[in-house]
């Protein structure tokens, strides 16, 4: 307690030793789980490319952090585009394993060995004992480097995209994790997980099932659209949720819709059921209510997880309120509809 932190941007956690990536000052510190302990493990605050004892280095924004069962621990330093290593232990320094070390801002997109290699800011490292794989995050690229040579290969990625299969594509792939034989990696612009295979650089993206027992509860920062006024007549009435997709998409089948109602000014009485989350919805959904006398406002909040058709592994969600004006007096309709058509993706 009473410890400020600067910018921590990653964590390895080594028995009770928790490592921080202290992108803000320039440092990798180390807290003492048992004792509280929080100190600067390497890195001397002033930002560089400079090797040799711990505190006397000069780190340059490191992000990702990864150990191996060697005593290292690996750092994406992504202000110089490298990436580096501490060697855990009394009297262990900091090393260059990939990148070329002239300093800050030496950029580029080169395979090969050591001092030879060019990444450009790379955010995410992650190893499996003898070799760390590296999110080379504005090469658009998983890069993996042999921890006893540093040399450097490109595994998976190339131009920006998003594509599953043998030729995948990454759009800035940040965070790393390497699990039971797997690379998992956070893309970061793709808003998705994707799984590569660390032999062949094929990819998958993750799909997750029984997300259905966590509906979203409120529209948030959701963007709000007002529709066009409608007129009902007071008395028993239906209020109508309709959804309309962009072509070449379909609502996904594992996933919840939920649609959450507030009324303003009384004009609507709703049933204990009308607040839902349902799987694989069939639109246009109608909700019995209770029209009375006045004007008010109705909302809708809704959050909608759909899919292309011919690529059911790329999902989107989109969330939305819809607000309706209306008024309730003789002479109007039984229905008020609220209808939303989801705007393509962009790109």
């Amino acid at each position: 307690p009473g410890v400020a932190l600067n910018s921590p941007w990653d964590l390895a956690l080594d028995g009770s030793r928790l490592y921080v990536a202290m992108a803000g000052s320039h440092q990798i510190w180390v807290i003492d789980l048992d004792g509280g302990e929080a100190r600067p493990a390497a890195g001397s605050g002033r930002e560089g490319v400079v090797e040799g004892a711990a505190l006397e280095a000069e780190l340059a924004q490191p992000s990702g952090l990864a150990l191996d069962d060697g005593g290292r621990l690996y750092w994406a330093d992504a202000e110089s585009s490298t990436v580096r290593y501490l060697e855990i232990g009394e009297g262990g320094g900091t090393a260059l394993l990939a990148g070329s070390g002239n300093g800050l801002f030496d950029f580029g997109d080169v395979d090969g060995v050591g001092r030879e290699v060019r990444f450009q800011h790379p955010l995410g490292v992650a190893s499996d004992g003898t070799r760390v794989f590296v999110a080379d995050t504005y090469n658009d690229k998983i890069k993996v480097i042999d921890a006893a040579t540093g040399e450097v290969s490109t595994l998976a990625g190339g131009e920006a995209g998003w594509a599953d299969g043998a030729s995948p594509r990454f759009d800035e792939p940040g965070g790393l994790h390497f699990a039971d034989g797997l690379l998992y990696v956070a893309d970061t612009n793709n808003h998705t997980v994707r799984v590569v295979d660390p032999g062949t650089g094929e990819a998958s993206t993750l799909v997750l099932f029984g997300i259905e027992q966590f509906p979203y509860s409120g529209a948030g920062d959701a963007p709000v659209l007002r529709l066009d006024p409608a007129v009902v007549a007071p008395g028993p009435g239906l209020l109508e949720v309709d959804v309309v997709l962009p072509p070449g998409y379909k609502v996904n089948d594992v996933a919840p819709f939920s649609l959450v109602w507030s009324v303003g000014g009384g004009v609507v009485g709703l049933g204990p059921d009308a607040d839902l989350s349902v799987v694989s919805p069939e639109f246009p959904i109608a909700i019995p209510v209770e029209f009375a006398s006045g004007s008010g406002v109705v909302a809708a909040d809704l959050t909608l997880y759909y899919c292309e058709t011919g690529a059911t592994q790329l999902c989107l969600v989109d969330r939305v309120r819809l607000e309706l004006a209306m008024e309730v007096r003789a002479g109007g309709g039984s229905r008020a509809l609220l209808e939303y058509a989801v705007p393509p993706p962009a790109g």
